[in-house]
């Protein structure tokens, strides 16, 4: 589907100029200056469209778009009525003439083609070889709504949606600054998709910023349809399973994201911005974090963190001890356990695979279902099929319940994209588990962490601030502490600006003994 650019060799650039020339001189046609042929050259273009619609107004003006992508209501009272009120148009006065911001001049026909295909008016004049570009597209948009994968109690409650100028303009509402800057870009030779990169021009890195601006342009593919698929376009490894940028729906995390120095693209289309630099601790922290105390965020954090460790170590270890360590199972425990496994006929390894795939399943399901049915088949079908496993002797009631935490604890992971990693890493361990107990648990430990210590954000360490150590930057990672003790940007994502707070804490006294 896609290609990165290499390097041709001398031999294949002389015919690659060769065939730019050829090209250059059938695809850059001028625009013809009869109004017939003005048509049918873009009629051509398109195939001969049954949307496309003409409108010719005596005696020289010619009107062409594509039916439903430009707004009818501007271009009748608007358009129409501004050039009937003028005589001697041309092509030079029309654009100080028309009431609307976006209007510009071609000479090229497949410019003036693509421009149409986004929502442009096409304005020609007889005996003119240049074509007026009104851009006046329907806003036929879904209204903002609250997020639904990200929701928080305390603080916005406004997620984006596919919209691009909308999704961008909530942005600015957030940050009125004049540094942040907006690159428009377009991706897909089929597609054409429009794109904006963000980010705050004294503050992002420009190494970064010409990185992700260079791995965007040299990408040639038929389409970009989603920003989830940009982003694994665009990552560092496209092979390793950790998302190594974030997909968030929410405006106020992603302008948090820029004043820290990173940088935002936006696909038209989609309701996720992805946000990269990104290392693997932040993905589970949370925009609410910022918005609560210190020690509430610490608490919340250290607790994200467990609840990962557990999810994905728990029934490994479970499988472990029962199938090679007996001995570090508890005596008071050792009973019970026996007791609910005595009708079970299968190894544990069998066991906890059923179980975590019949999750997995409930899960799916409930996913695609509708959102009322399938809230019933998760909780419904939940307790049925737990209940009659154990009834069956398929399983035990202990396995039942470390298997529930397991999927309950992967649920606190912020980013959904994480989440599921977190989900699928657990099979390969509970058949190490299986296989050779705690030292195959240790060696796919072993691999995960090899794993995360090779991988990169942008260029920036995947584990960073542990690896490599970075002290000051510990204040607002696993843990949180108060704002004028954290007052440094991350030092991975190498901002220009380092200071976010002024280092000095508020002092209340100070302010009186001023007053």
């Amino acid at each position: 589907m896609f290609r990165k650019k290499s390097k041709p060799s001398s031999a294949q650039k002389q015919s690659a100029a060769k065939g730019e020339k050829n090209n250059e001189a059938n695809t850059k046609k001028k625009v013809p200056t009869s109004a017939t042929d003005f048509i049918q050259s873009v009629s051509n273009a398109v195939h001969n469209s049954s949307d496309l619609m003409v409108k010719s107004v005596p005696p020289e003006l010619t009107f062409i778009y594509i039916d439903n992508l430009v707004d009818n209501q501007t271009l009748n009272n608007h358009i129409l009525q501004d050039l009937s009120k003028h005589e001697n148009l041309s092509p030079e006065n029309i654009p100080s003439i028309l009431s609307i911001p976006h209007v510009e001049l071609a000479d090229e026909l497949e410019k003036a083609v693509i421009s149409m295909m986004d929502g442009s008016v096409l304005i020609h004049l007889e005996g003119h070889s240049t074509v007026v570009l009104a851009n006046i597209p329907t806003n036929e948009t879904r209204s903002l709504s609250a997020p639904e994968m990200e929701s928080q109690v305390i603080g916005s409650q406004v997620a984006f949606n596919e919209s691009l100028s909308t999704n961008v303009s909530l942005i600015r509402r957030y940050i009125k600054n004049p540094n942040l800057c907006n690159e428009n870009l377009q991706v897909g030779k089929q597609s054409n998709t429009s794109i904006a990169m963000l980010y705050i021009k004294g503050v992002a890195s420009d190494e970064m910023v010409k990185t992700l601006r260079q791995r965007i342009t040299d990408l040639e593919t038929d389409s970009v349809m989603d920003s989830s698929i940009l982003e694994q376009l665009i990552d560092d490894n496209s092979f390793s399973i950790f998302p190594q940028m974030l997909l968030t729906e929410r405006p106020d995390k992603v302008c948090a994201e820029l004043l820290f120095g990173k940088i935002a693209v936006i696909v038209d289309g989609s309701s996720m911005v992805i946000v990269c630099p990104h290392s693997f601790l932040e993905f589970l922290q949370s925009q609410e974090d910022q918005n609560v105390r210190w020690q509430i965020a610490t608490f919340l954090r250290l607790l994200r963190f467990s609840a990962v460790v557990l999810s994905i170590f728990l029934t490994p270890l479970y499988v472990a001890a029962l199938t090679y360590h007996y001995e570090v199972i508890p005596q008071t425990l050792l009973v019970p356990l026996s007791e609910s496994r005595a009708l079970v006929p299968f190894p544990p390894i069998f066991e906890a695979l059923l179980l975590e795939i019949m999750i997995e399943l409930l899960r799916e399901a409930g996913i695609r279902l509708p959102t009322k049915v399938g809230q019933t088949i998760g909780i419904v079908g939940g307790i049925v099929i737990g209940t009659a496993a154990v009834d069956a002797g398929i399983t035990s009631n202990i396995l039942i319940i470390i298997v529930a935490i397991g999927a309950l604890a992967s649920f606190t992971t912020p980013s959904y994209m994480m989440g599921n990693v977190i989900r699928v890493i657990r099979f390969p361990l509970i058949v190490f588990a299986g296989l050779w107990g705690f030292y195959g648990i240790m060696l796919g430990l072993c691999f995960i962490l090899v794993h995360l210590l090779r991988q990169s954000s942008l260029g920036s360490p995947y584990t960073a601030p542990f690896y490599p150590p970075r002290l000051l930057d510990w204040r607002d990672s696993l843990i949180r502490l108060p704002f004028p003790l954290a007052f440094k940007r991350p030092s991975n994502t190498r901002p220009e600006d380092e200071d976010k707070y002024e280092p000095e804490p508020i002092n209340p006294e100070n302010e009186q003994k001023v007053n």
